[in-house]
């Protein structure tokens, strides 16, 4: 196996790969990335536990300028390989696998020597048999990401909660994630759409994904299986393993009615809040205190600090309307959420100080909403 390619190009598709490599596994191969060869072009693959991603660089890409002399695979170590290619001193390097997968990497006058390992040996990646396909804008899939995969949970105690539920129906694509503390739910409109599915993506394979489609325009295509879902864009595939389990009905924690309405920018509530939290953090609780008296058009935000002091600010709002309320949050689960919505308009519905409460974009409601729980105090 040998072949020269540019190096800025090569190390771009290596960044994608490498983000499905494990820094540690109980598989020592999986610390690899295969390198596969052939006379139509080189495909990189990396996975682990969760995800595979594979990418290919094909001959005909003439920024790639790949040359190819003789065809074959290897897997190397990737953190080590990734560092020698980065460090090369000219704009392309040659490939050369020998005997016993010594293969020797050089450019302009430097020459390395790296230990590869038999790609046999290498877990083949999964088979997506379903040949239905669905079609999302890469823009509308990485916002309904994070948008959504805030609110999973980081304890493996419940593992379906860990990932971002998924239901594709006649009505479009509803996602749906929560900790049991708070929730995000994103609605998509999808055109066609003739079979249900329903899947639990885990949110550490979603966040990588989102990175991936940072700079990604057009189309992503979706395939689904019973325990997999691959993603395509451009020359790239990301596999995602699937959780096992039921999710559990969400649709019933969403409070239907409010008896309080706060309308205010997102953006500039957001700064309060970041504000606020300030102090909360510094105390053990770490909890702020919302204040409504619509009757004054009064909203307060305070937080407190036994150790440290107090801050109290007067929001400035759009609207309120209903019943007095006084209730407290946890401050980093209501940045998350305002951060999802951006600089936009937005409605926070109460129904108690004990209830949880939501929040949704004044101008389509219906889309996406957040929920959080409030925090009993005791004064």
């Amino acid at each position: 196996m040998k072949f020269t390619i540019n190096r800025n190009s090569f190390i771009r598709s290596f960044n994608d790969v490498s983000r499905a490599i494990p820094a540690k596994t109980t598989i020592p191969i999986l610390t690899g990335i295969k390198l596969d060869l052939t006379n139509d072009g080189l495909l990189l693959t990396g996975s682990n536990s969760d995800i595979s991603i594979e990418t290919f660089m094909p001959v005909s890409d003439e920024e790639l300028n790949l040359q190819i002399e003789s065809v074959g695979s290897v897997v190397l170590t990737a953190r080590f390989f990734g560092e020698v290619v980065k460090r090369l001193p000219e704009d392309e390097f040659t490939l050369e696998v020998r005997d016993n997968y010594q293969t020797r990497l050089t450019s302009g006058k430097s020459e390395f020597t790296v230990v590869g390992i038999d790609a046999n040996d290498f877990p083949r990646l999964p088979e997506v048999e379903d040949q239905s396909e669905l079609k999302i804008g890469a823009d509308i899939l990485r916002d309904l990401i994070n948008q959504t995969v805030l609110a999973v949970s980081d304890q493996e105690t419940r593992p379906i909660l860990t990932g971002v539920n998924f239901t594709i129906d006649g009505n479009g694509l509803l996602a749906v994630a929560t900790d049991s503390h708070r929730l995000s739910q994103r609605r998509l409109d999808l055109p066609d759409i003739t079979s249900t599915y329903r899947m639990v993506i885990p949110g550490k394979s979603l966040q990588e994904l989102s990175r991936m489609l940072a700079d990604q325009s057009g189309d992503i295509a979706l395939r689904i299986s019973e325990n997999q879902v691959l993603f395509s864009f451009g020359a790239t595939k990301f596999y995602s393993r699937l959780l096992e389990g039921n999710y559990p009905d969400t649709a019933r924690l969403i409070p239907t009615e409010h008896n309080v309405q706060l309308q205010l920018n997102a953006s500039t509530f957001l700064a309060a809040i970041e504000r606020a939290a300030l102090l909360s953090h510094a105390s053990r609780a770490n909890v702020v205190r919302l204040v409504l008296t619509p009757a004054d058009n009064s909203a307060i935000l305070s937080g407190t600090s036994p150790d440290v002091g107090n801050v109290e600010e007067a929001l400035t709002i759009t609207a309120l309307t209903g019943d007095e309320l006084d209730i407290s949050f946890n401050p980093d689960y209501m940045k998350d959420a305002l951060r999802a919505f951006g600089p936009a308009e937005i409605s926070l519905n109460f129904t108690t100080n004990l209830r949880p409460f939501t929040l949704v974009p004044t101008a389509d409601g219906e889309h996406f909403v957040q929920l959080i729980t409030p925090v009993r105090t005791f004064n």
